[in-house]
């Protein structure tokens, strides 16, 4: 493929970076270094492998079919759908307040403002409704191409400088990932539900490049896909590595802690990087981090109504499928998603920390099934047979299903009572 053909196809890969380069990096990536150094690396690469397959199902099944992945639950049957209703309407308020509190605490940190944090959410909220009325799925594939650059190269420089400039740890301050320790196992569930991001935003993605295909007026071939898909892929998965190092490298070991309020977190993130680099990177850094949680909030409050218009059109049949119809249900359903993320933002705006924690352990314990899903998919027979997962590629999908059902067993049985630890 030659250079120009991958400039026009590249779009739903990004996206699906816009949408995981936010909380899962920025935050929990940070947390994990500042908090154990380089103890949980092994973890970051284990999650980001393990995954990878049910991601790759996306764009696999979209290109092999022109649908996307809520079409395949379909042919599953209507449990599928419900299953994945039931799923998205558990997480997405959460999900949602979740990303847009961090973004409001860096609105407030680099404007210097004072106005409380619900409020301001609400208004970063309306904007992003705003910008979806004005510019629709275009302006989504244009600025996440930009923001995803900018935040790559700001995060590369700040870890090359943070390798010659790191703290010196102080023995009392150092602290390892302790196997034994409630609060970590606790930290670890998180870290690793939202690694690089919840499955189901697979499902978006699958989305996203049907609706690239519209744009384009052609269907990208597999390959092509694939390619797009990667990029998006392994590029998260550095930059996790990367932020887990800035926090490892200027945070472990000198005695501060990362604070739970959106603002003040938002804070001594950009100083990671203006610590390191020096102060004149300080605006470049700012807006790099506030874009790249302002595309997350985007692409959030973008994609559950989109998942959710057909979901409603399937489980009422009476609904006409017409295009006007189309578009009220997903206006109802942006509506729907920032009311009940703000009523959540009314009730737990003063500590971001258990918001997020919130947010990604329901994505951890729901990973399993929907792993399956994504499986089931795209080997059914609905699916053409010459572009389904080779073999090498299935036994990797069981491994990682295999991985992820045991451990949300444990996790469930932990938080019961019935085994200890």
């Amino acid at each position: 493929m030659d250079l120009r053909k991958l400039l026009k196809v590249l779009g739903p890969g990004l996206l699906y970076a816009g949408a995981a380069v936010g909380v899962s990096h920025l935050v929990q990536s940070t947390r994990a270094g500042a908090g154990f150094g380089y103890d949980l690396i092994w973890i970051l690469l284990i999650a980001n492998i393990l995954k990878y397959p049910f991601f790759e199902f996306a764009p696999r099944y979209a290109s092999s079919t022109g649908s996307s992945l809520i079409e395949g639950y379909k042919k599953l049957g209507l449990w599928a759908v419900i299953a994945f209703a039931l799923l998205t309407l558990a997480t997405m308020f959460t999900i949602q307040a979740a990303v847009t509190i961090v973004t409001a605490g860096l609105v407030a940190d680099v404007f210097h403002l004072s106005l409380e944090i619900v409020p301001l959410s609400a208004i970063i909220l309306s904007i992003t409704v705003l910008v979806l009325i004005v510019g629709k799925f275009s302006i989504l594939d244009k600025l996440i191409k930009f923001v995803i650059i900018i935040l790559a190269i700001s995060t590369i420089v700040a870890v090359i400088y943070a390798f010659g400039a790191g703290v010196h740890p102080k023995a009392e301050h150092v602290s390892h990932f302790d196997w034994l320790s409630r609060i970590d196992i606790l930290f670890l569930i998180a870290f690793i539900g939202w690694m690089p991001a919840p499955i189901d935003v697979s499902v978006w993605s699958s989305l996203w490049t049907v609706e690239k295909s519209k744009k384009l007026e052609f269907i990208p071939t597999l390959q092509e896909s694939l390619t797009d898909f990667r990029i998006g892929y392994i590029g998260t998965a550095f930059l996790a590595l990367c932020f887990l190092l800035l926090g490892a490298l200027v945070m472990h070991g000198s005695g501060e802690e990362l604070s739970a309020n959106g603002t003040e977190f938002a804070g001594q993130l950009i100083n990671m990087y203006t610590t390191n680099i020096g102060m004149w990177s300080r605006p470049i850094i700012a807006i790099a981090a506030l874009m790249t949680m302002f595309s997350t909030t985007l692409t959030c409050i973008d994609a559950y109504p989109r998942v959710m218009q057909p979901i409603t059109r399937t489980l009422i049949p009476s609904l006409p499928d017409r295009k006007r119809v189309r578009r009220i249900i997903y206006w109802s359903w942006i509506i729907i998603v920032t009311a009940g993320a703000l009523i959540l933002l009314r009730y737990f705006s003063t500590s971001m920390r258990f918001m997020v924690d919130v947010a990604t352990t329901l994505s951890f314990i729901t990973a399993p099934v929907l792993a399956f899903m994504n499986f089931k998919v795209v080997t059914s027979k609905h699916m053409p047979e010459s572009t389904r997962p080779q073999r090498w590629l299935r036994i990797w999908a069981w491994i990682g299903m295999v991985f992820l059902t045991l451990f949300t067993l444990f996790y469930i049985a932990w938080r019961l009572g019935v085994v200890s630890w």
